[in-house]
């Protein structure tokens, strides 16, 4: 198991410099940089004038190596990293990436990992009462959820629900983690209550996007692996219809999601982009978009190499959760 992990670690290393050349190079090829925006606030805020704005935009530039050919740049950005762990300054900030990408990804990963589990929970315990009531009303009421789950944009739940908090209820409970008179306060259980009242939006988006998509793989497997000969056997041999399902159906059919969480780390990392944008949270989604609009290159480089990250490690840990569930598999090859 040991050599197995330092296998993977190893090879994800050229994995993770490939990826950060492709991430360079996919961030840079559109036209513009942190110069324009730098122009076009000069001259909307500051009244500055056209020439005068582009002669400051280019000075800027050029203290910090912005018409320095990729190639440097990259090169400058990667040493950083690989010598002093220096992910470089923000540009738009003012201060190193590390404490802009730090602020933001620790909230990020909490809250992707409460609807990873939420999903994930409630997602495989209604695929599988789904899957042993088959064309039973409590099934077709299951697909029903799951289908509007996997259907409806994210986005568009979003804006319901904030419509409905805004304008109907009067609430003001969105826009950030805390109210201010919780912000810097320690923690207690009136500051976690008020936690909850700001992000349980996100949450049941997320919860529920990701629940639908589980119940309809574990769903779909349920029902294959029932009709499976070493079911028939089981139950042939005495067992309880729950023994049988729980100990011997439910382990099989769960495989394939237990493969895709090597995917949907960074996916739920990410995938709360668009109701946190809705909702104005300082999550890593909207970090990416907005660092990418205005040309901060080093903050979304940065976070885009955290979800390359988040990848790797996402592949590792399935690959061993499916060591500890299924005694067949074997690392480095298996018997037959």
């Amino acid at each position: 198991m040991l050599r197995f992990l330092i296998t993977r670690i190893l090879s994800a290393i050229p994995v993770l410099l490939i990826l950060s050349v492709v991430t360079f190079a996919i961030i840079k090829a559109p036209p513009g940089d942190y110069g324009d925006y730098l122009k076009s606030q000069l001259m909307s805020q500051g009244n500055v004038p056209d020439f005068e704005a582009q002669q400051q935009a280019d000075a800027y530039r050029r203290t910090h190596g912005l018409l320095d050919p990729l190639p440097v740049q990259y090169i400058r950005w990667m040493t950083g990293i690989l010598t002093r762990f220096d992910f470089g300054d923000s540009l738009f900030y003012n201060r190193p990436v590390a404490e802009v990408v730090g602020e933001r990804l620790p909230r990020t990963i909490a809250l992707a990992l409460t609807c990873h589990i939420l999903a994930s929970l409630f997602g495989i315990s209604l695929g599988i009462i789904a899957a042993t009531r088959q064309y039973s009303w409590a099934d077709t009421a299951l697909s029903f959820l799951s289908f509007l789950g996997t259907t409806i944009p994210r986005f568009l739940l979003a804006i319901i629900i904030l419509y409905v908090l805004a304008f109907k209820l009067n609430s003001q409970s969105f826009g950030s983690f805390f109210s201010l008179e919780y912000g810097g306060q320690p923690w207690s259980v009136a500051k976690f209550l008020d936690m909850m009242a700001h992000i349980w939006p996100v949450i049941f988006i997320a919860t529920f996007g990701g629940l639908a998509y589980n119940m309809r793989v574990m769903r779909a497997n349920l029902l294959d692996v029932l009709n499976a000969q070493y079911v028939e056997t089981a139950r042939a041999k005495g067992l309880s219809e729950s023994a049988v399902i729980l100990r011997h159906a439910v382990p099989n059919a769960i495989h394939p999601l237990i493969a895709y969480q090597g995917v949907v780390l960074p996916y739920m990392v990410t995938g709360e982009i668009e109701t946190a944008i809705v909702f104005g949270l300082p999550t890593v989604g909207p970090g990416i978009v907005g660092s990418l609009s205005i040309g901060d290159t080093w903050v979304t480089a940065t976070f885009m190499m955290v979800l390359a990250a988040t990848l790797i490690v996402g592949n590792i840990i399935s690959d061993l959760l499916l060591v500890a569930l299924d005694p067949r598999i074997r690392i480095g090859g298996a018997k037959s």
